[in-house]
């Protein structure tokens, strides 16, 4: 194996400088697929006051349900392969996770973190069992 292809199959360390971008900042929610939060800055609220209404149907809400399930499942496995490096920089994300300054912590946010970090103990679970 050449030194190009080995540098690429382990993951960057939480110390190094491609992850302080990740890191260095709390993540309190995510992005949608759309792009950006939008800034609305300019008439003075900010993303936290604006809340859209969703409505989605039973079957919309079942089909997100199956989704994040798959999701869930397929990151355990490709966990349950990653070297412990990978495991602590998932534990440190997810130890990073916050509410803005100035903000009080939300429950969900509060739970997304927790959720993170079991999908990394069960991976560690199928990890063990592969070894057995």
């Amino acid at each position: 194996m050449d030194m190009a292809n080995k540098s690429s199959t382990h993951p960057p360390k939480a110390g190094n400088s491609v992850c302080q971008p990740v890191l260095g900042k709390p993540n309190s929610r995510l992005e949608s697929d759309s792009g950006p939060v939008p800034n609305h800055a300019a008439d003075g609220s900010t993303a936290g006051d604006r809340q859209a209404e969703v409505h989605l149907t039973n079957a919309e809400l079942v089909q997100l349900q199956i989704r994040v399930i798959a999701l869930e499942n397929l990151v355990t496995a490709l966990l349950a392969n990653a070297p412990d490096q990978t495991h602590e920089l998932a534990r440190e994300i997810a130890a990073n996770i916050s509410p803005r300054p100035g903000h009080t912590p939300h429950h969900l946010t509060i739970h997304a973190a927790a959720q993170m970090v079991h999908l990394v103990e069960r991976s560690a679970l199928l990890r063990n069992k592969a070894d057995s």
